[in-house]
């Protein structure tokens, strides 16, 4: 079974960027859709971003998203990325990439993002 694994997270000021990286074990291409999902202390896991792996089109944004960010994927690199701008503190949470579509592979460590002045 092909894992994920994610990195790039860090501490950042707010308004400040982060590119987060979701690399395949085996290839990105089996899976139809990948998404970014994100968990906050207390709250439950929510997606934030998902995108269609062979077209790199078809993505979906959560509303709290608000153009902010860009979800990618670079199928020769077996990644997924996401980009993170204009961070708010609100964004503070453990950022994790799995399907966004049928069955979830599971779960990884991800990777902390924290925005903090």
């Amino acid at each position: 079974q092909v894992q994920l694994v994610e990195s790039g997270g860090g501490l950042v000021q707010p308004g400040g960027s982060l590119r987060l990286s979701c690399a395949a074990s085996g290839s990105i291409s089996g899976f139809y859709r990948v998404g970014w999902y994100r968990q906050a202390p207390g709250k439950q896991r929510e997606l934030v971003a998902s995108i269609v792996i062979l077209s790199g089109s078809s993505t979906t944004y959560a509303d709290f998203v608000e153009g902010r960010f860009t979800i990618s994927r670079d199928i020769a690199e077996n990644t997924a990325y996401l980009q993170m701008s204009s961070l708010k503190p609100e964004d503070t949470a453990v950022y994790y990439c799995n399907s966004a579509h049928g069955a979830l592979t599971p779960w990884g460590q991800g990777t902390q993002v924290t925005v903090s002045s």
